[in-house]
Parts: structure tokens; C-alpha cells; sequence
């Protein structure tokens, strides 16, 4: 777990809101005991965690596609090469969703902007990355983002 005790804060803050903004059908779903706090969020999702990403086309229309997530400082972040279609959505817009689903048992969703990372100047997340992902990919050209959220929500059973 990487995150700071405020991070963890503003996690519980957001997975409090988005639940409190939750509507009934989801509440059916989600019932208080199948949430997780924040502290649970980051003890589950460490190393690698792959992500349903859906990005938006020009003419509105959602595209998803398979990420390699990272979850670090509170946040989702993930790769793709510069000239993907991915970051070509992202750049004009930048709205996405995400779920990272690795069975029935656990589900979490996040929706909101993707912001792009400098990978040099943050020297933290580069340090996850290079505990992932060979030097190689990492040094690759590739950019990342980091999915600032307006909503999370969390299920586990």
C-alpha cells in the first residue's frame, strides 16, 4: 500500500460521496456491508491491475479496451503508446471510465477525467512502474495518465 493517510482520506471521501449520490438500483447492489473503505481499496489493488477502460469518440460513441492499471496514491493510472487511439480519444477527451473486475467477487469502477503523468518528474510512480514493468517498456515512449475521479465505487462479496 502506497498511499498517504491524507490520500486515504480522500479516497473515503470520494467512495462516501459517490455511494451517497448512488442510485436505488445501484443501492440494491452495493449494500453497505459489500462496500470497501478506502484502506481496503489500496490493500487489494497493488501490483498490476487490469482495467476496462473506455474512452469517448468523437461522435460520442464509448470504446473500451484492456489497460494495465496501477493503483497508486489513491488513483488508477495506466500506459498506452502516444499515437494509440486510446490517448487520441484522451487528448480531446479526456472523460473515461474504468472497471477492474477480476472475478465475481470484487468489482471497482471509477469515472472521471484522465490527466496525463510525466513518468520523469514523478519519481514515485515511475519507481512502482519499474517494479512492474521491465526498464524497456517503461523507457519506451509510452505516456501515462491518472484517472482523476468523480466517482468510485467499490463491491466485494
Amino acid at each position: 500500500m502506497r498511499e498517504t493517510a491524507a490520500d486515504l482520506a480522500e479516497l473515503q471521501a470520494l467512495l462516501d460521496r459517490s455511494y451517497e449520490a448512488a442510485g436505488v438500483h445501484l443501492l440494491r447492489i452495493i449494500t453497505p456491508e459489500r462496500r470497501l473503505t478506502a484502506e481496503q481499496v489500496a490493500e487489494r489493488l497493488t501490483g498490476m491491475c487490469l482495467l476496462a477502460l473506455a474512452t469517448v469518440t468523437a461522435d460520442g460513441r464509448p470504446i473500451v479496451g484492456p489497460v494495465d492499471g496501477i493503483f497508486y496514491r489513491g488513483a488508477f493510472h495506466f500506459g498506452s503508446a502516444p499515437d494509440s487511439v486510446r490517448f487520441k480519444h484522451i487528448r480531446a477527451r479526456p472523460q473515461v471510465s474504468a472497471t477492474h473486475l477480476p472475478g465475481e467477487e470484487l468489482a471497482v469502477t471509477v469515472h472521471g477525467r484522465a490527466v496525463p503523468v510525466d513518468v520523469e518528474a514523478d519519481l514515485g510512480f515511475r519507481k512502482v512502474l519499474l517494479e512492474i514493468h521491465p526498464v524497456e517498456l517503461v523507457d519506451s515512449g509510452a505516456v501515462y495518465a491518472r484517472i482523476e475521479a468523480e466517482r468510485m465505487f467499490t463491491f466485494h462479496m
